[in-house]
């Protein structure tokens, strides 16, 4: 995907819940409050989901660009 167009994706995101799947299998679901070019990922209210039993709330954090896998827009309609 072009870089501007992932940009374009991730500032329709914010304000919205995503879902960001990293390295190691983890999974965290939080409301986008902002990004940089190198991806990192400011997430507000966030939860680990990466157990299908329990969500640990996180609250807001930082979310490392290199370890983003993948990141999952929010649904629409």
């Amino acid at each position: 995907m072009p870089e501007d167009m992932a940009t374009k994706l991730l500032e329709e995101s914010l304000g919205k819940i995503v879902l960001v799947k990293l390295k190691g299998g983890r999974s965290i679901r939080g409301k986008l409050q902002g990004f940089d070019q190198h991806m990192n990922l400011l997430l507000g209210e966030a939860e680990d989901v990466s157990s299908a039993d329990k969500a640990d709330k996180l609250g807001t954090i930082i979310v490392r660009g290199d370890n983003v896998i993948l990141i999952s827009p929010p649904k629409t309609g």
